[in-house]
């Protein structure tokens, strides 16, 4: 097969060598853009503005992460992950979080039930809301940690456990977390390795003035548009496996990495206000989930390999959970999203330097 050495623009000047991308992956991933416009459409029927956390969500869902939502009630998020799994010809579950829910709520029960031979009974094993291909965890923190753990091994191994047998969840499978910044009462905080298990903290803020307009005229009227399905969840297997094979440039992984390293307050590289403000850093997974992103973030764009600009458009989401700020960072009104941007700063003046 002949091949298309579509070299990277960053790597024309490092002297790099050029990443290679096969005809088909070229054509694949020009269909998949194709259809990433369709199901961008598809969705502006029902959801007025949010396109940045639409293009997150995408994202994560085509590098086989998950993501957790932080905003205010309202703002539609359960419509758009809805919206989503209807374009994608995915099913979709969702699980309101309560004080009350317990593990089998989620995972599923063995039930004793009548078996063909006459006055015998045996359990069987009745699946829970979690065995979907897009699940919404809606206000994850308000179930104690027993509960919000259920979900780990789920996440992480695309399975359930239960009574010593392994059930394996529908593929692909997405689980997208929502949490109310708002009202902290009664709520239990998500240990950080169940943050880290998310891909992206994907910030849903409020519309703007023009798109809040648009929200009182179209959606009052009692009309609901008629989706298309655009893609089949056998095509988003396939991308996903597209995303996995686009190159990716030596110097851009050592960039992420050096990046990651540079969270970390006691690493040498790390500048002196991340010794200050910040406690602990990213770990290793988030250097594959920046890598990861990066590729999909890509494709999106229409880009054959991955560049910087990739790595910093995914940076934020991909970061901001993993820095935890000291006491001295939150006194000076510091944020992690704030520690992010810094460091963005600072790689970018090393790559103009170097």
């Amino acid at each position: 097969m002949q091949n298309h050495p579509l070299r990277h623009p960053e790597a024309a000047t490092s002297g790099a060598a050029a990443p290679v991308v096969s005809d088909a992956d070229v054509k694949a991933i020009n269909e998949l853009r194709s259809h990433y416009q369709e199901m961008r459409t598809e969705v502006a029927r029902i959801i007025i503005g949010q396109d940045v956390v639409i293009e997150k969500m995408l994202i994560c869902i085509l590098s086989r992460g998950h993501s957790l939502l932080m905003g205010v009630p309202g703002l539609a998020k359960t419509l758009m992950v809805n919206t989503l799994s209807q374009i994608m010809s995915l099913q979709f579950s969702r699980i309101q979080f309560t004080p009350d829910l317990m593990p089998s709520d989620i995972t599923g029960t063995d039930i004793l039930q009548e078996t063909d031979q006459p006055g015998r009974r045996a359990f069987e094993f009745v699946k829970g809301p979690i065995f979907a291909n897009i699940v919404l965890a809606d206000e994850i923190n308000r179930t104690p940690p027993k509960t919000q753990s259920a979900l780990l091994e789920a996440m992480q191994e695309h399975r359930v456990t239960a009574a010593g047998k392994h059930f394996l969840l529908p593929q692909p499978f997405f689980v997208l977390a929502t949490q109310n910044p708002i009202e902290q009462e009664g709520t239990y905080p998500l240990p950080e390795a169940q943050l880290d298990r998310f891909m992206f903290l994907i910030d849903v803020a409020y519309p703007t003035v023009e798109e809040e307009r648009r929200i009182a005229r179209e959606t009052t009227s009692g009309v609901t548009p008629t989706l298309n399905k655009v893609i089949s969840g056998e095509q988003v297997i396939a991308y996903q496996d597209l995303v996995r094979r686009v190159p990716v440039p030596d110097h851009v992984y050592d960039t992420a990495v050096d990046l990651v390293r540079m969270t970390r307050p006691r690493e040498s590289t790390a500048p002196e206000w991340v010794k200050r403000w910040v406690t602990w850093g990213a770990g290793p997974r988030a250097v594959q989930y920046l890598i990861r992103g990066a590729k999909a973030h890509a494709v999106l764009h229409g880009r054959f390999s991955v560049s910087w600009e990739d790595i910093e458009a995914v940076a934020q989401p991909v970061l901001t959970h993993r820095i935890l700020t000291n006491f001295q960072a939150q006194s000076e009104g510091v944020t992690s999203a704030f520690v992010i941007d810094k460091l963005l700063q600072a790689v970018n003046e090393q790559e103009k330097r170097g």
